[in-house]
């Protein structure tokens, strides 16, 4: 009932452009976690990542996901740290974060801030591919990637398969790899897929269990049926990029971000 009426509630101040990602979904409530609601609730978040809350929900991702205050968590490719500002106090008193990040400006970027924030004190940026010396196979509870996977099948030289390698070795039996990704209907023509910024959950099905992964489940969280996933400069034409500028702005405002889904895996116990 408290979300519900939290829900409503984000729905009435956005004017009503929410409701397309605000809705109910049977078993996607999270289960009470007062560790989590405090990171997520936490005043060291940067007010524009708090806005993205009602169309990305934070808590019920990683309630789903299954992340402990206790694990060992690799978020793969960060970027702007938008979950990292979360999982970091959410780990620090007893888990592990590693912000594994290719080399380059995002990882340099990454680097400055996570060493000017006290909120990142804890946290251990690395390069990845990162396991061996800087994260040991084996190890992590957990792996989370947060609309990744479509860059990395895009690129189309079949990097994501050493990556997915390296997720698979830093992960002990039984561990978690979850991927929330811009998703593109089945019935499409696969060729989006290459420029759109939109994926089949066929496609990250493939590539994931490919690399060894067993998938587990699925969850609707993160669905906004308002995005039909068929913008002339794909999914960055809505928020929080805007591509197109001022052009139609109100109309992308009111669709919200994109359709997502929300996929877990496991990496098999033997």
């Amino acid at each position: 009932m408290r979300q519900s009426l939290v829900a409503t509630l984000l729905i009435v101040l956005a004017g009503g452009t929410a409701v397309a990602t605000m809705q109910n979904h049977p078993g996607d409530h999270a289960a009470a976690n007062p560790a989590l609601e405090a990171a997520v609730a936490a005043p060291t978040r940067t007010s524009t990542n708090r806005l993205r809350d009602p169309y990305r929900h934070p808590l019920e991702t990683l309630t789903f996901f299954g992340v402990k205050p206790g694990d060992t968590v690799v978020e793969m490719i960060p970027g702007g740290a938008w979950y990292s500002e979360i999982l970091a106090p959410y780990l620090a008193a007893s888990g592990k974060l590693y912000a594994a990040q290719p080399p380059g400006r995002a990882y340099d970027s990454l680097k400055a801030r996570f060493g000017g924030e006290s909120t990142f004190a804890k946290v251990s940026l690395v390069n990845l591919p990162a396991t061996g010396a800087e994260v040991p196979p084996g190890s992590v509870d957990v792996v989370l990637t947060f609309r990744n996977m479509h860059n990395l099948v895009m690129a189309g030289d079949g990097g994501e398969a050493g990556i997915l390698a390296n997720v698979y070795a830093m992960l002990k039996p039984g561990g978690t790899f979850g991927v929330v990704d811009h998703r593109l209907p089945e019935s499409r023509d696969g060729t989006a897929e290459r420029t759109s910024g939109y994926l089949k959950v066929s496609t990250v099905r493939r590539v994931v269990e490919a690399a060894g992964f067993e998938y587990v489940d699925a969850s609707e969280i993160n669905a906004n049926p308002r995005d039909t996933a068929d913008y002339p400069k794909g999914v960055w034409t809505l928020p929080p990029t805007y591509r197109e500028g001022d052009a139609d702005r109100a109309r992308y405002q009111a669709i919200g971000e994109s359709d997502r889904m929300t996929l877990k895996f496991r990496k098999p116990t033997a």
